[in-house]
């Protein structure tokens, strides 16, 4: 196990080095972001009316609203990166990891929007007619070909594959963790319950998955925000220079605790991208198959919906565990390899500030989060696992899928994962490869979508828009490799 270990984490460190997935990662954010002419920051007011005021459409092929799209989505995303993730970032990186964690989901989230769109506009009905989407289908479809199909084959496989590990057993294994070391629950208690949990949510499908995303998800988000923004209040004196050696730092690296090829300024860069990216996953392509789902006539509308959900995962979540660690100081002082333990101490410290009978809760609220976030992770992973599994061998293969994936869960919560962990990283990468090369072969189409839904003039008002139905469109297809492979028409 020693050499495995030893093995995937030296394949690990060349993905996410400074040399393949980070420059990568940045470059498609940046040639997207020109590209669309910086539409993230144009038009966020209006995505986020479209996602939290609008909710839904009344027509279009899709099988949840607009909405509990968006909530599958952040239930996958919003997880333990955005609590020990975050921090092991600025334990290691510094300060400085929050600046490129901006960075990297402000660039996102116009590569969020890309993989949404082209996840709407080239999904296709399964055996069962719900709809299935995301960059198995547009490399295959867009791309073409056989270098498409191999992209297609690949990104399904490892998506597969990541469903387990990141997805799964390190997501139940963190929720048994937490749950043992502060209430002193069994493991085995925890993974039993987690099971029937789990099988509840995620038997049922998209449609049980996207009501119980759309009624958790918020209500998490908001509790952890404002639990967060208690804290800065408290410390609001010390706001100012903790914003100072942010920015100081991204540019220094002076209090990051390694070095990559020599370099603290690097390894902060290296910390700040990897994290980011681990929390809100913009380019691994998850995305798209989520969006594919939205029931909507237009693929950009959706994909204004979904670039939403790294401005909340990564601008929010993620900076409010952050500047809580930096306000109270406990990124200099809990273990830098403990991001909960990070965290769950700066609670302590802001809510100790008002009265220290409230210091408790802080360990309190980050062990909930952590069981929340995490849960509902595994939940929004199963749908995405199933999808590629779909992809692969039909949907014959879907309902096994399921019963298996949430089988493992108690073999998460029960077992020693550090191998697991290393795995996950690595399989989320290769995920990454692939896409990130689609979506730069395909911006065109990205960029032409978008030209044509904004040159009508009520493109404000969804209400008064015309347009055909990107689902019915075509002739229905069924997945590739399902029980009714399609004819090509592309």
């Amino acid at each position: 196990m020693e050499e495995v270990r030893s093995i995937l984490s030296a394949v690990n460190d060349v993905i996410w080095g400074p040399f393949v997935l980070v420059p990568l990662l940045f470059v498609t954010g940046i040639f997207l972001t020109i590209r669309l002419g910086g539409l993230q920051f144009r038009l966020l007011g209006h995505a986020l009316w479209l996602a939290f005021v609008r909710r839904k459409e009344q027509s279009g092929e899709g099988d949840i609203s607009h909405y509990q799209a968006l909530s599958t989505a952040l239930a996958a995303t919003v997880g333990v990166g955005n609590i020990a993730g975050a921090a092991l970032a600025i334990g290691y990186g510094g300060p400085g990891a929050l600046f490129w964690m901006w960075v990297t989901g402000l660039l996102g989230m116009a590569t969020k929007y890309s993989e949404a769109l082209l996840g709407v506009k080239y999904r296709r009905r399964d055996a069962k007619g719900e709809q299935s989407g995301g960059p198995m289908f547009y490399l295959r479809y867009g791309v073409g070909g056989g270098f498409g199909l191999v992209l297609g084959f690949l990104f399904a496989l490892f998506g597969a594959i990541a469903a387990f590990g990141i997805g799964n057993m390190t997501q139940a294994n963190t929720v048994a963790a937490q749950l043992e070391n502060v209430w002193s629950i069994p493991t085995w208690l925890t993974g039993a319950a987690m099971v029937l949990v789990v099988a509840a949510v995620v038997l049922g499908g998209i449609k049980s998955i996207g009501r119980f995303a759309a009624g958790v998800v918020p209500i998490m988000i908001v509790a952890y925000v404002l639990i967060a923004v208690t804290v800065l209040i408290v410390h609001v004196t010390e706001l100012p220079a903790a914003f100072a050696l942010i920015f100081r730092e991204a540019f220094t690296g002076e209090a990051a605790t390694g070095g990559l090829l020599g370099s603290a300024l690097l390894f902060a860069i290296q910390q700040g991208v990897a994290r980011g990216i681990f929390s809100n996953e913009s380019g691994l392509g998850t995305g798209g198959i989520a969006a594919a789902a939205a029931k909507t006539k237009q693929p950009v509308r959706q994909a204004l919906v979904s670039m939403t959900q790294t401005f909340v995962d990564t601008i929010i979540v993620v900076s409010m565990t952050c500047l809580v660690i930096i306000v109270t100081g406990a990124w200099s002082e809990a273990e830098k390899d403990d991001g909960s333990l990070m965290t769950s101490l700066g609670m302590a410290v802001g809510l100790g500030k008002i009265s220290p009978a409230l210091a408790p809760l802080g360990n309190y609220t980050v062990a909930l989060a952590v069981v929340f976030f995490a849960f509902t992770t595994l939940v929004g992973w199963c749908y995405y696992g199933e999808r590629c599994m779909e992809y692969l061998a039909g949907r014959k293969a879907v309902v096994p899928f399921r019963i298996v994936f949430t089988l493992v869960v108690f073999v998460g919560a029960t077992t020693e994962l550090s191998t697991v962990w290393t795995f996950s990283d690595m399989a989320n990468g290769l995920m990454a490869l692939p896409n990130l090369l689609g979506l730069l072969l395909l911006s065109p189409i990205v960029v032409a979508e978008t030209k044509k839904y904004f040159a009508n003039p009520h493109w404000r008002n969804p209400d008064l828009m015309e347009g055909p139905d990107p689902g019915t469109a075509e002739p229905p297809e069924r997945s590739p490799q399902g029980d009714n492979p399609p004819t090509p028409t592309r």
